[in-house]
This record gives C-alpha cells, structure tokens and sequence, in this order.
C-alpha cells in the first residue's frame, strides 16, 4: 500500500507541475476557435511526454530507495559488504564511470537493479535473496551486468525513447480526435464527444503499439548489459548467473515501474516483456566470441 501511495503521489506531483509549465506558455490552448494549433499542441505533447519520463528518471533513484527499502552501503558493516564495495569500484572504473552507489533491498527473489540520471552517481541494488541464493562468482556477473546498463547509458536511452513515444501517442491522438471529430461526427464548432472519445481510444492503442517498441528496446539492452557482465566479470560467471536465476522460478517483487531495471524482469507476454528468455539470453552469450 505505502509503494502504491507513493507511486500515485510522485504522478500526481508531476503531473501537476507539467501542467503549470504547459499553462505558464500557453499551449495547453492548442484548440483555439480557427481549429487545431499543430505547433501548441506538438509543444504540449512534448512537455508531458518528454517532460514526465525524464522527472522520472531524475526522481528515479529516490523512488527506488523508497518504493524497495534499499539500504545504501555507506560505512561497511561486514566482508559481504566491503565485498560488494570493492568489485562495483573495480567494475566502474573498467567501465570508465564513476562509482556508483551500492544499496542492499530486502526481497526473497534474486534481483538487481540499476538507476540513476547520471553514469557518473548512478545507483546499483542487489536483493538480499541475491545475496543469500548466488555463489560470489554469481554476484560478481550480476553486478558487472547492473554497472555495464549504466556505462551503457541505458537509463537515459530509455527514457528518451519513452519520451519520444509519449510525446506521438499524445500528438497523434488528438489530431485523429480532431479530424474524426469534423468528419466522422460533423461538429463544426468547438470540439464535441467524438474528439474526447476518438482521444481515449486512440491513446490506449496507440499506448499499447509504444509499449511493445520500448519493451523491444528493453530487450535489446539486456544482451548488450550480459555482454558487458561477460567482458567484466568474465563470460562463464556471467552464463552461471543467468542459470541461477533461471532455476530460481521467481516471481520479481520490484514494483511495476521498476521491473524494467531489474536483470531478471518480469513475466510477461513476449511482447510486452521488459526481458528476454533467459534461454536465449543463456545462448546469445555461449555463441560469442
């Protein structure tokens, strides 16, 4: 409950602010009584569609400590802690990145995860089932894989990419809504029920089309971050991991936001999934160089 409250909270605030933003330049008025202003409304689309994913991204390591109770490691308490220390330093510096901050979460399953706006103070989190079900060799790739997603950039990508799409489903669905609107329903003046129907239509197809390309781009992003794990820590811990977490079955306990980030995902339909098989993430891996 408290993850859901905070979850819908943090949404409501950006959302709010996105709005003043859009009212304080005027284009939240793209209908204006000569018909659809194109520029107003691409600029409005762009401030929520943009504006949200990258307030997300920027928030996103607040958001993740808070949403997984993640226990950043400041003053080592034990060898497993200097131990996790000392191998994502070693692994930041191969990668050419700045050390990146190391939390421990409470969760059964084992996970990791990878946030941050910036590669350079970027946050790692490994699940204490991780920790408790994974040989230190295991570990060792898991972390190589969470560093590698950050030398590679892929928060940001990410969030670009989701931006972009926000920004064309927001776009693209209130001109269809518009057009439908004088075609299709014969308002000829102002807007009528067609546009606000054709709109909520539309923004859930064509939501539904954008989450399958950033899911497939998700997907791309783990062969490259197991690649990087393999180069880091070296291919076989790398293939030992993933075995590991294949024979563990399960269920991530990430919060649905954030299941993108973890390397084991989620289980969805292909599609829409976050990850690939850890198959054929196992397979892409053996047929390297």
């Amino acid at each position: 409950m408290k993850r859901i409250a905070l979850f819908l909270l943090t949404n409501i605030a950006v959302l709010v602010v996105l709005s003043v933003v859009a009212s304080i330049f005027g284009v939240d008025r793209f209908l204006t009584q000569e018909g659809l202003n194109l520029q107003a409304l691409l600029i409005f689309s762009a401030i929520f569609g943009m504006g949200g994913s990258f307030i997300s991204l920027a928030m996103s390591k607040w958001m993740a400590k808070r949403a997984t109770g993640a226990q950043v490691i400041t003053q080592p308490k034990s060898s497993a802690e200097m131990w996790l220390l000392q191998t994502v330093e070693r692994q930041a510096r191969a990668a050419g990145i700045g050390m990146p901050e190391v939390a421990v979460y409470d969760a059964p399953e084992p996970n990791a995860f990878a946030t941050g706006m910036n590669k350079n103070a970027a946050l790692v989190a490994v699940s204490t089932g991780l920790l408790r079900n994974m040989s230190q060799d295991e570990v060792e790739a898991v972390l190589g894989h969470e560093v590698s997603h950050v030398a590679n950039g892929d928060m940001v990508t990410l969030a670009l990419v989701q931006g972009v799409l926000n920004t064309f489903v927001m776009f693209l669905s209130r001109v269809a809504g518009y057009v439908i609107d004088r075609a299709v329903f014969r308002t000829e003046r102002g807007i009528g029920p067609g546009y606000y129907i054709t709109v909520i239509v539309l923004q859930i197809v064509f939501g539904i089309l954008a989450s399958m390309i950033v899911a497939w781009f998700s997907r791309q992003r783990e062969f490259r971050a197991d690649a990087g794990g393999a180069h880091l820590a070296g291919k076989r811990k790398m293939i030992a991991a993933l075995e590991r977490l294949k024979a563990a079955h399960g269920q991530s306990t990430l919060p649905e936001n954030m299941t993108a980030f973890g390397i084991s995902g989620g289980k969805f339909a292909q599609m829409f999934s976050s990850h690939p098989p850890l198959d054929v993430r196992i397979a892409a891996l053996q047929q390297s160089a």
